[in-house]
């Protein structure tokens, strides 16, 4: 896990009143950063065009055009907006002494095109120029790099208009949350840290992260490899209950037995076609360790029968989908010695926090603001964990927020949601918390999903549920 902060402001702080550093300093280093990975990562090289804004992240800019001084052929650098800061001018005098940076009024294609404009200090959506300057970027054919993060977003990740659309973000002295919201993921290319001074350790010590960034390296499978004596009432019991959509729940089912679950039952009304390895059952059976329950459920079962099997189970359960319909269901969040994971999308959301809040939500206002309004649920509910579903995942309980970035648009398809459901309620029924099995459970929907070998947009549920019978010997990228 790598660690992610809303912004850096009081880490530089803290370089200038307990480090002696200054902002001169810091500057130096964040140039000293870009230019390093310029010259050992893309050789080929020989031209680059700045565009520098006013502010800091502008004068950074402008610090990186002085150090481009060997090995280019052409620097040109483009203020659009003149150097307003005071660190943003004294760069520009510096550059102004040499001879080797060309200062342009117009913007010309390069080899490489730095976007310095605005970065974490963009605090309202972009005027008609601003506008009008990022989207002619966007149109070079250059490699195109940003400082620190994509002119365009905010510092909440929202993206009001146009945006930067970087290869690589290079950003300083420590991740932040607006490069990890779903609105972004599209703009900000490989993100890469640069240190500001000293060492990251020093940088961030005494500095609590908001959110903390899962890597693949973070993957925890349950595996057996280690203990011999077992059996399968070792693993835990998973209860899927199966609704109107009959395939939500099959598939499910059929995820949990694959994770590790050491029986997996089907509770529903009929009988339905299922894999001999499932079991089918019309009521809550004895031994069961969790429950999964709202993927394709309609409304087959009356509220009677599903406040007996799962509010009054005491069960580790997950509610996903139509369980977020359903007032007397969520009455389970409110038994705080269970644990409880809930995995919507962002209309589920919606509904769900309308039905507990009676405030209203749009998907659009869920979506500007993903990780204040996750925290907003966990204030209320801090025993529970919570996964918002998206481009990148988000997993939250009580103070503590988790990143999945590691999703890709072959996801993008029903049925992958049961899948996620399947897995994580696996973990429960073997005794994980509600927030470990919600992390595992993602990083191993993402791990299998990268481990697909077909079409992008042909995989199927089915196929996420047979890459995860591959993980343990699968070096997924």
């Amino acid at each position: 896990m790598r660690k992610v902060f809303k912004n850096c402001y009081e880490m530089d702080r803290r370089c200038y009143e307990d480090y002696g550093l200054t902002e001169d300093i810091l500057m130096e280093h964040a140039a000293e950063g870009m230019e390093s990975y310029m010259r050992h990562q893309l050789k080929g090289a020989s031209s680059i065009l700045i565009v520098a804004g006013p502010g800091n992240n502008g004068a950074d800019g402008i610090a990186l055009a002085r150090l481009m001084q060997f090995g280019f052929g052409s620097v040109k650098l483009y203020l659009p907006f003149g150097a307003k800061s005071t660190m943003g001018k004294l760069q520009l005098k510096r550059v102004e002494l040499l001879d080797y940076v060309e200062v342009v009024d117009t913007l010309y294609d390069a080899d490489i095109v730095v976007d310095a404009l605005f970065g974490a200090g963009l605090s309202r959506p972009l005027n008609e120029t601003g506008q009008n300057i990022v989207n002619e970027m966007n149109g070079l054919n250059g490699f195109k790099i940003a400082c620190d993060i994509p002119t365009g977003i905010d510092e909440r990740g929202y993206v009001a208009n146009e945006v930067f659309d970087a290869d690589v973000t290079i950003t300083m002295g420590a991740l932040k949350e607006a490069l990890y919201s779903d609105m972004v993921k599209d703009f900000t290319g490989d993100v890469i840290r640069v240190d500001l001074g000293l060492r990251y350790n020093y940088y961030t010590k005494g500095t609590t992260p908001s959110s903390y960034l899962l890597t693949k390296e973070d993957i925890g499978l349950p595996s057996r490899e280690f203990s011999q004596v077992t059996h399968k009432g070792s693993f835990g019991h998973v209860v899927v209950l199966c609704g109107e959509k009959e395939g939500a729940g099959i598939m499910a089912a059929m995820s949990a037995a694959r994770f590790g679950a050491g029986l997996t039952t089907v509770i529903s009304h009929e009988k339905v076609a299922l894999p001999p390895y499932l079991m089918h059952a019309g009521e809550l059976p004895m031994g069961a360790t969790a429950i999964a329950v709202g993927m394709g459920l309609g409304h087959y079962m009356d509220d009677a029968f599903l406040f007996k099997t799962v509010v009054d189970s005491h069960l580790s359960v997950l509610l996903d989908a139509d369980s977020f319909y359903n007032a007397k269901l969520l009455r389970v969040l409110e038994e705080k010695e269970r644990e409880i994971v809930l995995t919507p999308h962002l209309k589920e959301f919606t509904v769900l926090w309308k039905m507990l809040t009676g405030e209203t939500l749009t998907v659009e206002q869920v979506q500007a603001d993903r990780f204040g309004v996750v925290r907003k649920f966990a204030a209320l509910y801090p025993h529970v964990t919570l996964l918002l579903k998206g481009a990148n995942m988000l997993i939250v309980q009580g103070d503590k927020s988790y990143i999945n970035p590691l999703g890709s648009s072959r996801l993008s398809k029903g049925g992958s949601g049961d899948v996620l459901s399947g897995l994580i309620v696996a973990l429960l029924a073997q005794g994980y918390s509600g927030v470990d099995a919600a992390i595992q459970g993602s990083l191993a929907l993402t791990a299998a999903a990268a481990g697909y070998g077909g079409s992008s947009y042909a995989m199927l549920p089915v196929d996420l549920i047979d890459a995860v019978a591959r993980l343990e010997s699968t070096d997924w990228a």
